[in-house]
């Protein structure tokens, strides 16, 4: 192997790791000495790379840092524009567009005779679910998540019952025919599901919440029993209590939710 194709795979092993990893694991990956790790950190961290750490401690990439170009195959091309293409079609808002936006880019420098550009109807979705409308834009719902606020709700259940909470947002998920929003409610004092298109006003306040995301994602995780490693799941519409028709789909998730689990807040 090439000392420019070892720095380019340290490159991604570092930006495949969310926590610090030490040097000894990488070296082992990568099957070189820990010197060598060494000497290759300080080599991409002089070249512009934001690696941070020191040896004894660990390294993590941050995440500001841009790759160089990346080489797909034929198959992890086609799996990219499927998945983007599925996401244009059952997301909404900047979600749709940044998937369009995606799909147009990798067209764009596609070579004209590239299989993928000759035969794009090889694989397709269909939209699956009609994307419900929602009062508040998911933007706002994201960027609580990023920054850990707090936020204040207006919710109906299912009988139309009002109700004001304030709430700690998790996770967003998009499960056939709603969106649901994984949360720390401070009401009940416990976790809740809350299907968006059932908010009627959000409000994301400045306070930040505690623990942090993560942590609370680890407690929910453990107190469902869902492990990250379950990234697939066979979901099925019945599940849902407002759902009409059995239609099973299958998503590529970071949780798996059972029936239980979906008995959405009321």
């Amino acid at each position: 192997m090439s000392r420019s194709q070892r720095l380019f795979d340290l490159l991604q092993l570092l930006r495949c790791h969310k926590y610090p990893v030490s040097a000894a694991h990488l070296a082992q990956e990568l099957n070189v000495s820990v010197r060598t790790i060494y000497r290759d950190i300080a080599t991409l961290q002089a070249q512009g790379a934001e690696i941070e750490g020191e040896a004894g401690l660990g390294y993590i990439l941050k995440p500001t840092f841009t790759l160089p170009p990346l080489m797909f195959s034929t198959e992890e091309l086609e799996a990219l524009l499927l998945g983007a293409d599925w996401i244009s079609k059952q997301a909404n808002g900047e979600f749709s567009n940044a998937a369009k936006n995606a799909i147009a880019k990798i067209s764009s420098v596609l070579p004209e005779n590239h299989i993928v550009k000759r035969s794009p109807d090889i694989m397709r979705v269909a939209s699956i679910i009609e994307v419900p409308e929602l009062t508040t834009e998911l933007s706002y719902i994201r960027d609580a998540i990023k920054h850990q606020n707090k936020a204040e709700i207006d919710y109906h259940d299912s009988q139309g019952n009002p109700s004001s909470r304030i709430i700690w947002p998790i996770l967003i998920g998009l499960f056939q025919y709603h969106y649901v929003l994984v949360v720390w409610c401070e009401t009940r004092d416990t976790f809740r599901n809350f299907r968006l298109d059932r908010i009627d006003q959000w409000q994301s306040l400045e306070q930040k919440y505690q623990p942090n995301r993560r942590d609370l994602l680890k407690q929910w995780q453990e107190i469902e029993g869902i492990s990250e490693k379950e990234i697939r799941l066979f979901f099925m519409s019945k599940i849902l209590k407002s759902a009409k028709t059995f239609t099973p789909i299958l998503l590529n998730v970071t949780v798996r939710f059972y029936r239980q689990h979906l008995s959405l807040s009321h």
